[in-house]
């Protein structure tokens, strides 16, 4: 089964993007424009919608780590 986080960001600094990241338990990803409702990826994003990307995929890891120690060791 194929658990999925959603997280909503907006951006305070133009071009304002509404986007929604959707973080799934098998590690993939879906983020989306909700102002045109397209997918975009990782590379279209800049400034503070990146930083938010980049801490919520190293949370996902430590968690993801975590759970494997807890599990195995």
């Amino acid at each position: 089964m194929r658990n999925c986080e959603n997280y909503r960001f907006i951006e305070r600094h133009r071009p304002w993007r509404d986007l929604t990241f959707k973080f799934y338990s098998d590690g993939a990803l879906t983020i989306i424009d909700n102002a045109v409702d397209e997918v975009i990826t990782p590379r279209e994003l800049k400034g503070e919608s990146y930083d938010f990307y980049v801490r919520r995929r190293i949370a996902f890891i430590k968690q993801d780590l975590n759970a494997k120690q807890s599990k195995y060791a």
